[in-house]
């Protein structure tokens, strides 16, 4: 094409979207550079309506697909985001997460290609972008393109200052300062809270806990990561990148180069690097999500800033080291940090139902189940020292609808990582794909809520709605069918409640083959020792005192035997006993029952499982807890 061509077509597109300006009345509009076939270009009100059908706030993939879900079933809509963005899809567009974590269907093979759970408007999005890695630009354009086609939505972005308008314990709409200045109020029937941190639920007055609070952790935070991009990349260099030693990829994603972790941080403490996940992008650059950055709270936005400071100081540092180490790197130049921070977990609000490790470790299914989880529990690093584990790996399990209904608080859907699961749990549930389903679910409630003139927890307690509700999912593409999977081994052995209740406070890991637990292997006293302790964070009422402190010699090297860990979970409860009396006391007092000693095979020797037993027993008996 002549350079003369090219410059008549590049006026062509700009009298295009001139003329689209003049015709749209009170709106601003953002024309987000696509690589997709199609410019859709999305606009931003500038005055609302004083009511909409729902409200959906937040920008990332969860509120596109709420706002679509419930355009479709023929509600207005808004669709409204009080950070500063000017493209929707948040934590993918913007924190350049482009790597999905994908729930893959246990009736298929797990590799790529695979059925994906839940499909509906998850999947008619991914068709749009495609591959284990995506490019931002047109994940972006595919959401845009998802909201332009739907009239019933408008959206606006930017507004500042917003709040709930409540009238008692029920969320009626909210108020905020729009990008011109001008404050605004605007009702719903329905408000869907789609922020990565249940922010306006929060302000509603929803009760939550923060990160690993319901493990007795409540000062501890999951590491943050901020996304650097390298460019120049030649279908060369992604060959030989995907080539090396240790790595694994294809067309869209690379990973690997755990030895990457030999990167010495400039601060130690507060920022390293862990092996590499690398997505290529459409413009010859590539996406690079390695950096963990710590000790950052993510609703403070003080601290959020430091975050950024660490991230965009060392992400050059972290290329230098890249180019030196690896030569497939070499020729490649640093070319930024992502616009926003990848947040794993902050806030998980109280509802109707909590997602427990026990759903996941037994694959359950649910009545209201409205999505379905795949995803290994992942729990990421938490300090330098730690390096984060996978708890286990669910074939399948239900995310109840009950799970996004808030206690206390009415006309309000939490969807995404921050509806209510436990944190351990959170770390399956927390991937955007089944957010994205949640999001259709909720949209599709609003209309049902609307439709018999309901509250979201009257639906949520009503079995013929709720099976209306899964109807009605069905029928508009979503794939709601729980697979036949065969019973875990794990679940058959004896000692599998105690495995549960080990699993739920977090002091044993399977793995990704569930076989770490390693129930028949022999317990020593120090490790005993340490699995005792989230006794005091957790349940600090029944367990206020740390008189086992005093045992001496907890040999890693040695067996417990039964009358040793008798002792020391004996003094744990706070009474006065001896070691050669504990297990009597423990037996007389009942919190320790009769059939877990006698499943014992050699007292002179606890197993794992023997000891997990004896954990449950007291927690149960002694402190009325039970994980089941």
């Amino acid at each position: 094409m002549s350079q003369m061509r090219r410059k008549n077509y590049a006026w062509v597109n700009l009298i295009v979207i001139l003329c689209l300006l003049m015709v749209i009345p009170q709106t601003q509009a953002y024309a987000f550079q696509s690589n997709m076939n199609r410019e859709y270009v999305l606009t931003s009100v500038q005055t609302v309506k004083s009511s909409y059908d729902v409200i959906v706030v937040g920008t990332d993939p969860e509120g596109v697909i709420a706002a679509v879900s419930a355009a479709r079933n023929k509600l207005k809509v808004l669709l409204i985001d009080d950070r500063p963005r000017n493209i929707l899809g948040g934590l993918m567009t913007l924190g350049w997460l482009n790597s999905l974590d994908l729930n893959k269907s246990p009736r298929v093979s797990r590799d790529f290609p695979a059925h994906f759970l839940n499909q509906g408007l998850f999947q008619e999005w991914y068709n749009l972008i495609g591959g284990t890695s995506f490019d931002v630009n047109r994940a972006a354009n595919a959401l845009n393109k998802m909201v332009v086609n739907e009239k019933n939505i408008e959206t606006m972005l930017n507004v500042k200052n917003m709040e709930p308008i409540m009238n008692g314990n029920k969320i009626e709409g909210i108020r905020f300062v729009s990008k011109s200045g001008q404050n605004q109020i605007v009702h719903a029937r329905a408000i869907i809270d789609a922020t990565q941190d249940a922010d306006l639920a929060a302000a509603a007055g929803v009760d939550y806990t923060i990160s690993r609070e319901d493990l007795g952790e409540p000062d501890a935070r999951v590491a943050v990561t901020l996304v650097f991009r390298m460019s120049g990349v030649t279908d060369k260099i992604w060959n030989d990148l995907k080539k090396r030693k240790g790595a694994n990829g294809d067309d869209k994603s690379i990973w690997g180069y755990a030895d990457a972790r030999e990167y010495v941080s400039s601060n130690p403490t507060r920022v390293k690097i862990r092996s590499l996940n690398i997505g290529r992008q459409e413009d010859g650059s590539l996406l690079i999500n390695t950096m963990q950055i710590y000790n950052i709270d993510p609703l403070k936005p003080a601290s959020m800033k430091e975050a950024f400071d660490i991230g965009n100081k060392e992400a050059p540092l972290i290329v230098d080291f890249l180019k030196k180490k690896y030569k497939e790197f070499s020729k490649l130049e640093y070319a930024g940090t992502a616009p926003e921070l990848y947040v794993r977990e902050s806030r998980h609000i109280k509802g109707e139902y909590r997602l427990t490790m026990a759903d996941l470790m037994e694959n359950r299914d649910h009545w209201d189940a409205i999505a379905y989880g795949a995803y290994e529990v992942d729990v990421q690093s938490m300090t330098h020292q730690y390096a984060g584990s996978i708890v286990m790996k669910p074939q399948q399990y239900g995310v109840p609808f009950r799970s996004l209904v808030p206690l206390k608080v009415d006309g309000l859907l939490v969807v995404g990582r921050s509806a209510s699961f436990d944190t351990l749990p959170h770390g399956s549930a927390r991937v955007i794909p089944l957010g994205m389903a949640t999001a259709e679910a909720a949209g599709l409630a609003a209309k049902l809520a609307k439709d018999n003139n309901m509250t979201f927890r009257e639906l949520s307690k009503s079995k013929e709605k709720i099976a209306e509700l899964r109807k009605k999912l069905t029928k508009q593409g979503m794939d709601l069918r729980m697979v036949k999977v065969d019973k875990p081994l794990y679940t058959k052995h004896k000692d599998y409640p105690g495995l549960l209740t080990a699993a739920s406070i977090f002091i044993t890991v399977g793995g990704y083959s569930n076989t770490g637990w390693k129930l028949d292997e022999q317990m020593n006293p120090l490790r005993f020792y340490y699995s005792i302790q989230p006794f005091y964070k957790m349940f600090p009422k029944q367990f206020p005192k740390k008189s086992v402190l005093k045992i001496p010699d907890l040999n890693p090297h040695d067996p417990i035997t039964l009358e040793r860990a008798a002792y020391i979970i004996a003094l744990s409860t706070g009474i006065e006993t001896k070691p050669e009396t504990a297990l009597q006391d423990l037996l007389k007092h009942s919190w320790v029952s009769k059939d877990t000693v006698k499943g014992i095979k050699d007292p002179a020797k606890l197993t794992n499982g023997d000891s997990f037993m004896i954990i449950r027993d007291v927690l149960k008996n002694f402190a009325g807890i039970e994980f089941k």
